[in-house]
């Protein structure tokens, strides 16, 4: 059996994981990657595998985030054709993220067509979009969906269970049976693990107590979260200094997961009469319907969710929430100069209405950009966390004047006590670990900290494109 590693090794996103058994080859996860012109070159060469993607069995999807599904659609292109199996949360979701994903593709190609013509530049070179809304909606037909708990059979010997990740609705770590060779052998994928005692969610299940081979994330695998208090008196105190100064509050939030924690985080703060009573605008068409698609899904929300959730709707007055929709009504948003708290997508401030938001608060000094997610290298966001006084946003230089308050409290990834918690589920020490969706250094750092508290000595660091044999 081998595992061949084509995404998320020695960084975070663009996670893809070929498992070869000898009979069958499937995909765990196929993931677009993100961040900059680099990540562009990548999600167009990542599914050359140097055999026939035809010849794929099937795909295993642990959740709906883009870095995780976004390149289904390229996939099928190429000749895959299913099945792909996945939680019913994420089916649900991955049918509004995939064709948003495209449209987004679609629309930054048509951007850069009317700015060439604009400028009497050639329109060569320009870049067509990976996939288009009908193709992101053609692969959405191979995908089923399946059940946490369920054993499910998608090959002759090969058994698989979605036990609950806690990272965003839906989402999966997956316990993997294989019998190959005549000898049965466990796989367990982490997939993007949740932190405990957090909100919206349940905590993550404790893996099997026995594991051949295990493939662990490591986003935050070199660094502790802050406790949720002191994010919230850092969360308050943003809030108060904005609107004292008489600005706005823009979040630039992941559609799916950290939106939703955001709704959840500002509800709870009034509740408590910490915050003065919020409008909140949500502009992002992915986001309201994600946060619809939770609502549906709240047998998979915990108590406190739930009831808050009831509390906001006994007080619609206390916190007020706009899920934006057409575009005209986004506009309007930029003529609000004080008292606005905008929530939008793109979560890396890459794509979407954020950057719209972003170019016309990010020049002004009164107004706070409320940074509450991770920022992978090349992004916006990242240029903004690391202090970058002058940004490019549609070809057009803005100055950063606005206050950038980074927020580290809110990461819907485990931190490195939680992965290590996580990990001291199994009885003995798996055969083989292997530290995936990490940036090098916390890949590197999270290494150590196994062998440290453990004494596991089979931990490794794959590289891009290689493969192991187990």
């Amino acid at each position: 059996m081998r595992l061949g590693f084509f995404g998320a090794a020695g960084e975070v996103t663009g996670s893809c994981t070929l498992v070869d058994t000898g009979e069958y080859r499937f995909l765990v996860d196929c993931g677009m990657f993100q961040g900059g012109a680099e990540a562009r070159r990548k999600n167009e060469g990542a599914l050359d595998f140097g055999f026939d993607v035809r010849r794929l069995d099937f795909v295993l999807l642990t959740h709906a985030h883009i870095d995780h599904s976004g390149l289904l659609p390229r996939l099928a292109m190429l000749g895959f054709r299913g099945p792909v199996y996945a939680t019913r949360a994420t089916r649900a979701l991955i049918e509004v993220l995939l064709p948003d994903a495209a449209h987004i593709q679609e629309k930054e190609a048509e951007w850069q067509l009317r700015n060439r013509r604009r400028r009497g530049r050639s329109e060569r070179g320009i870049q067509p979009p990976l996939y288009t809304v009908a193709q992101a909606l053609a692969a959405l037909k191979l995908v089923h969906p399946v059940d946490y708990g369920q054993h499910l059979r998608p090959a002759e010997g090969i058994e698989v269970c979605f036990h609950d990740a806690g990272h965003i609705l839906g989402s999966a770590a997956l316990e993997i049976s294989v019998k190959s060779g005549g000898r049965p052998r466990k796989l367990v994928f982490s997939g993007d693990l949740g932190m405990s005692g957090r909100p919206l969610l349940n905590d993550p299940e404790k893996p099997p107590a026995l594991a051949d081979a295990v493939l662990i994330e490591s986003t935050y695998g070199n660094r502790l979260h802050r406790p949720v208090a002191e994010t919230e008196d850092e969360i308050v105190a943003a809030f108060r200094r904005t609107w004292a100064a008489g600005g706005n509050v823009v979040i630039p939030a992941f559609a799916v997961g950290r939106t939703q924690e955001i709704l959840y985080l500002l509800t709870d703060l009034v509740r408590q009469g910490r915050l003065e009573p919020l409008k909140i605008y949500v502009d992002s068409p992915m986001a309201n319907a994600a946060t619809r698609i939770t609502l549906e899904h709240d047998y998979l929300l915990d108590a406190p969710t739930r009831e808050l959730i009831a509390w906001q709707a006994a007080h619609p007055h206390k916190v007020n929430v706009e899920f934006v929709a057409d575009v005209e009504r986004s506009r309007q948003l930029n003529d609000i100069r004080h008292g606005a708290v905008i929530v939008s997508a793109s979560g890396m401030c890459d794509a979407g209405r954020i950057k719209y938001h972003l170019r016309e608060n990010l020049r002004r000094s009164e107004c706070t950009i409320l940074i509450a997610g991770f920022q992978a290298a090349g992004t916006l966001g990242r240029r903004l966390v690391d202090g970058a006084r002058l940004v490019r946003i549609f070809g057009e230089t803005v100055p950063v004047r606005a206050k950038i308050c980074t927020v580290g409290g809110l990461s819907a990834h485990a931190d490195q006590a939680a992965l290590l918690d996580w990990l001291a589920g199994f009885r003995k020490p798996p055969g083989q670990l292997f530290v995936v969706h990490g940036e090098a250094s916390a890949s590197a750092d999270f290494a150590r900290a196994v062998h440290e508290r453990f004494g596991w000595t089979q931990v490794h660091l794959p590289q891009p494109g290689s493969f192991v044999t187990l």
